[in-house]
């Protein structure tokens, strides 16, 4: 539907700035025009409202909303040996369908329109499974094809029938293991059958052995391609990165929880590599922007490097986040003609009332709480009760 978004206190984030008493104007699914006394057909009251482009996680593993907290007090050996390696031996296509639904409606409930999910696949039965729960849900998405971390790895056929399941709203995108924990010769088939099929690639680090340099060296890196972690990266490592357009999606909570090392939020920002924001895992942390943005803004403060602002944080949720997957072209900020993924909050609300400065008082006082309506492609995201086929997934999990 065509509509405006009528006198709300309207923050875009390219850059960041606040306008407000101001209008939206969404025409078939995209932002028209951002101003003042915009006309249409429908108008939606924005007083007392705060209205955002929809935040953008830049990595998670939306199945493990089936095993909310079980890794909250763990290391990330004991997360992988006690928690990835059973489970993937067992979960069937139907309940990653379920997981990967019920984990972007979680989403979708506290802001976030575009969610990367970098699943697994030890079958192209889950790969399909895990895409139809992302359909379902009706979250903006890149699906990140990916083999289960103790399986094999992935059949080429199998990737190129998976490339079948985009459009739309999900984009696919390959997660080979990468350079940081298979052999390099994987790693090359991995990126040449990428390239062959136009994908982006998805890939965890480690700081140790230089995989940066691997895949320079190799002719392997360039500006299609996230990496995810890599907090021992050196600042060598990382301006490879940056030269090459490529860009990380780092988890400040995750890392901080499961000691993945030392936050590297103001060196990526010092050395300008588009940094996005993920949860990663709801097994480990909280499952919402809010509570991201938070932890970024704080690993900010015990890190060295540039200076790091609520503002530079809310761009990291958004434009940057949307950046670093290769999508800022589509979502992320206001920009006329980008897709209409918006979040409205109600800033009247106690926790927003009487800020100075509403830049901040998003990042560092919004909860989920706060959502009122959220909107992708200007479709209001609905909300299904999911919670008894979850209820029985998790159950049969914890058992297993």
């Amino acid at each position: 539907m065509d509509f405006v978004l009528r006198n709300a206190l309207v923050i875009d984030t390219d850059p960041v700035v606040a306008l407000p008493g101001t209008d939206v104007l969404v025409r078939d699914g995209r932002i028209a025009a951002v101003g003042k006394g915009l006309q249409a057909g429908i108008v939606i009251d924005g007083t007392g409202r705060i209205v955002l482009p929809g935040f953008v996680d830049a990595h998670r593993h939306l199945w493990q909303l089936l095993v909310r907290s079980f890794s909250a007090d763990m290391s990330l050996g004991d997360y992988l040996e006690k928690l990835l390696k059973p489970l993937q031996e067992v979960v069937t296509p139907d309940e990653l369908r379920i997981g990967t639904l019920a984990g972007a409606l979680e989403c979708l409930a506290s802001g976030i329109t575009t969610v990367q999910d970098y699943s697994f696949a030890p079958t192209f039965a889950h790969a399909e499974a895990a895409v139809r729960g992302l359909r379902e849900s009706g979250v903006r998405a890149m699906f990140g094809y990916g083999p289960a971390v103790f399986g094999p790895t992935l059949e080429p056929d199998d990737v190129r029938r998976g490339v079948e399941l985009g459009g739309g709203l999900v984009d696919i995108a390959l997660a080979p293991v990468g350079p940081s924990f298979s052999d390099i010769s994987v790693v090359e088939n991995d990126w040449k059958l990428a390239r062959e099929l136009g994908l982006r690639v998805l890939t965890h680090v480690a700081g140790e052995g230089n995989p940066i340099s691997a895949l320079h060296d190799r002719g392997l890196l360039d500006g299609n391609t996230t990496f995810v972690h890599g907090n021992g990266l050196p600042d060598a490592e990382l301006k490879l990165i940056a030269d090459a357009g490529a860009g990380v999606a780092i988890a400040p909570g995750l890392e901080a929880e499961m000691g993945h090392g030392a936050p590297m939020i103001r060196r990526t920002r010092a050395l300008r590599v588009p940094t996005g924001l993920g949860v990663d895992s709801v097994a480990v942390v909280a499952g919402d922007m809010f509570s991201l943005m938070r932890a970024a803004l704080m690993s900010a403060h015990v890190s060295e490097g540039v200076h790091v602002t609520p503002a530079d944080v809310l761009r990291m949720a958004t434009i940057e986040g949307a950046q670093a997957i290769g999508m800022g072209d589509q979502v992320g900020s206001l920009g006329v003609g980008k897709q209409a993924d918006l979040v409205v909050l109600r800033a009247d609300d106690l926790n927003l009332l009487g800020a100075a400065d509403p830049v901040a008082a998003v990042v560092t006082a919004a909860h989920p709480g706060n959502v009122e309506r959220v909107f992708v492609a200007g479709v209001e995201a609905e909300k299904p009760d999911v919670a008894r086929e979850v209820r029985a997934v998790a159950a049969r999990l914890s058992g297993a």
